[in-house]
């Protein structure tokens, strides 16, 4: 094989690297509703399938596995003081997460949602939100970022269990060309309370799309092995 035909096929190979290896790294954090109902708020995000928490528990099979290190996820209704309150307006069941060492109902620190298939949207209807809670998405064991609730736009993070401001639908959404399987809620303070979980499937890439990226990548080769060759 001549040196221009295996300069050609390593540029061909670089280009299907980069292609699959040149993914975006972030993910999108953005309001949503603040209008509550009986059962809280919803996402109105195309396409978004909801965990409501109604059952009175949270998932632990499905596509939708909730897991935490500590006991069970722990799902309430209504308000205790000094324990858990439930987002304003939302009469429905909720998830509640408290530190480990804080003796409350939901004590289990953090909650983990494993998801069988790639996810490219995540939301959530954020009550009475404060700085101590957090929220963290994988792509598998690598973590792609964390958002805390002094991140929530137009919040003031004080932890008001009655302000439209501080009870409040969020959205998270992958920037193109990246995915997560995995979310893990957690708190370090009393409480950090969530209902109405949604998710969407991410969408797969048409095979003719790659296949057009794929066929620039060989062109691009093409063109720049012919110029080698008439400068040899």
């Amino acid at each position: 094989m001549s040196t221009v035909q295996k300069l050609s096929l390593a540029l061909v190979g670089t280009a299907v690297v980069f292609m699959s290896a040149n993914p975006a790294n972030a993910i999108t954090l953005t309001k949503g509703s603040t209008t509550p109902t009986p059962n809280g708020i919803f996402s109105t995000v195309p396409g978004a399938v909801t965990v409501d928490f109604n059952s009175g528990a949270a998932p632990t099979t499905g596509f939708a596995q909730y897991s935490s290190a500590v006991g069970t996820p722990t799902v309430v209704q209504g308000t205790q003081p000094s324990q858990y309150a439930a987002p304003a307006g939302d009469e429905s069941p909720y998830l509640t997460i408290s530190p480990l060492s804080s003796n409350v109902p939901g004590s289990t620190g953090s909650v983990t949602i494993n998801f069988a298939q790639a996810l490219d949207y995540f939301g959530l209807h954020w009550g009475s939100v404060d700085t101590y809670n957090s929220i963290t998405f994988f792509n598998g064991n690598t973590l792609l970022n964390t958002f805390t609730g002094s991140q929530v736009p137009g919040t003031t993070a004080s932890g008001n269990q009655t302000s439209p401001q501080d009870n409040v639908f969020v959205n998270f959404l992958a920037d193109p060309g990246e995915t997560f399987d995995k979310v893990v809620l957690s708190s370090t303070g009393i409480a950090f309370e969530t209902d109405n979980h949604s998710y969407r499937l991410a969408s797969v890439p048409e095979p003719t799309a790659t296949l057009g990226l794929l066929a620039l990548g060989v062109m691009s080769a093409g063109s720049f092995v012919k110029r080698k060759s008439k400068l040899v």
